[in-house]
């Protein structure tokens, strides 16, 4: 069964790096990955915290 979205190997990994590297530039490489690694960071704790309970009680509509 053939995949409909495949992962980029080796050298194609490469050519991705070229290209951000011409995007961004060699100076706003670091701040951009440390901001991902941030944002990820950020995603997995929001999404291990158990659901908190609503403390506010929902107002029924008035009719």
């Amino acid at each position: 069964m053939a995949t409909l979205l495949a992962l980029p190997e080796g050298g194609e990994w490469l050519v991705i790096l070229a290209v951000v590297v011409l995007l961004f530039g060699a100076k706003k490489l670091p701040e951009l990955t440390r901001n991902a690694a941030l944002a990820m960071k950020e995603f997995k704790k929001v999404q291990n915290e158990p659901d908190e309970p609503v403390s506010t009680p929902i107002e029924q509509p008035r009719s």
